[in-house]
């Protein structure tokens, strides 16, 4: 290894005069810095290998105190090793970190052992390449924490749309035709739990002149992707349903979603049709909603997406394009638009819009086309998710920057304490958000989080949240 001196013969006459185990212990040692310090803590000799030195500005400490060459907090640890080296002679190693003008500060791992003449060596190692894949492995578990938490959300809704829908839903698995998982509606329809249901061959409960057209229906889907409506007798009088089925792909298996909705008997008397109902319930959705043809032009708004537009009529949004408001100006649209014709089909993508007077705001949006007589529409459902950021409990508003200021420890805290804080922060933020969305029901919360309540009341006391002993000493009584 090479080794470039910057300094007087006086001070390589410092060097080379120690002791000969001690030049031993710093011939075998691997380094990038090594350092002569006499018994007042004064550097009197700096080498370093390579070309140059791994801390900028080390050519200068020649004269200086150690302990005024490292950041205000990795001082005790030059102190510690020049006491330890002094009395045993040698020292285990610790990390200390010097002050950059360009950036971090630079961290090095220093042993140091005694010589003869009582001065010491200080031996160190340039950390900055293990603190970097420090770096990428916090960076690393964040993402694969995020995109977890992302996916029980999402299986949350499917779960919690699953079980309200007041259709029938079954899941059948294409290769077996058996059922693979089935909506409490279903389990009513057929007049068996929905945890019987499991496993069964499917089609059943319906009439035995039936069976044909529910097998076409399902090899239909299975060759398209979605087969239309076809109205299927149920065994033994209970009535018709109007049965649909849908095909799709998960971990590595083809399934089937068949839906099945009951007809019921029109009322007597004057009601609003069921057209109108929609209409009015779209209307007033929370929830953006856009009818547009198959050019992506508008057809229809709702009184949300002229809100989030901030436009104040509809027919000022009829005939004009999607994309004037929503992504990216003849980008993401298209994409939309390519996708719904293809796969009839977007599911939860993430998107922004803009309004007439510049506000702008995230949103998750889903799509469906819809086939008519008169050509393809296109329904268009878009969530601000925007407001989500002022929506969430206080403590958990800065969790981005708090994970950041997290990540600044890097270098100076050890791994484990640093996932342990970082575990317990992102902990903490999606039990506040779980009991925000539940309005405050832990019972309905540790569902939410897929925790059973006693387990939810220890995490509230861990994490100081209000009411964990309250309803720990109630679930006990």
């Amino acid at each position: 290894m090479e080794s470039r001196d910057r300094f007087t013969p006086d001070s390589r006459a410092e060097l080379t005069g120690l002791a000969p185990e001690a030049a031993a212990k710093l011939i075998t040692a691997t380094s990038e810095v090594a350092l002569v310090v006499d018994r007042e803590g004064v550097i009197r000799h700096v080498s370093f290998s390579g070309a140059e030195s791994p801390v900028a500005g080390a050519e200068e400490w020649v004269g200086k105190a150690w302990i005024d060459t490292v950041t205000v907090e990795s001082r005790p640890k030059i102190e510690g090793l020049l006491r330890e080296a002094t009395s045993g002679g040698t020292t285990r190693r610790r990390q200390v970190n010097h002050p950059s003008n360009v950036g971090a500060d630079i961290p090095v791992a220093y042993n140091a052992i005694r010589a003869d003449d009582g001065s010491v060596i200080a031996v160190g190692r340039d950390l900055r390449a293990i603190s970097s894949l420090q770096q990428r492995l916090v960076d690393t578990q964040q993402a694969m924490e995020r995109d977890y938490w992302k996916l029980r959300h999402v299986e949350t809704r499917y779960r919690l749309l699953f079980q309200l829908s007041t259709d029938a839903i079954v899941v059948v698995d294409a290769d077996t035709m058996k059922i693979v998982d089935a909506s409490n509606s279903a389990a009513r329809l057929f007049d068996l739990s929905a945890e019987k249901l499991v496993g069964k061959p499917f089609p059943l409960g319906i009439a035995a002149d039936q069976t044909r057209a529910m097998e076409d229906l399902l090899a239909a889907a299975r060759t398209t992707g979605h087969a239309g409506d076809v109205r299927i007798q149920l065994a033994e009088g209970r009535g018709e349903t109007l049965a649909s089925a849908s095909c799709f792909r998960q971990e590595n298996m083809t399934l089937l979603l068949v839906r099945l909705a009951r007809f019921s008997t029109p009322a007597i008397g004057p009601t609003v049709s069921t057209r109108d109902l929609l209409l009015e319930l779209v209307g007033r959705a929370p929830d953006a909603f856009v009818l547009t043809d198959d050019e992506g032009d508008i057809v229809y708004a709702n009184r949300a997406f002229l809100d989030l537009v901030q436009l104040g009529s509809e027919e000022q949004v009829k005939g004009r394009s999607l994309g004037n408001w929503v992504g990216r100006p003849g980008a993401d649209l298209p994409v939309f638009l390519t996708t719904l014709k293809k796969h009839n089909v977007v599911r939860i993508a993430a998107s922004g819009i803009r309004g007439e007077l510049g506000l702008s705001t995230e949103i998750e949006i889903s799509a469906v086309a819809m086939p008519s007589e008169a050509g393809t529409n296109m329904g268009f459902v878009m969530r601000d998710v925007g407001r989500r950021v002022a929506t969430v409990p206080h403590g958990a508003r800065d969790l981005t920057k708090a994970v950041e200021d997290l990540t600044s420890l890097v270098g100076r805290v050890s791994l484990p304490t640093l996932v342990k804080d970082t575990t317990d922060l992102v902990e903490r933020h999606f039990i506040e958000a779980a009991l925000q969305l539940t309005g405050d029901n832990r019972t309905t919360a540790a569902e939410v989080l897929g925790l059973s309540r006693q387990t939810l009341y220890v995490k509230l006391r861990r994490h100081g949240l209000s009411g964990g002993d309250v309803d720990a000493a109630a679930e006990a009584s």
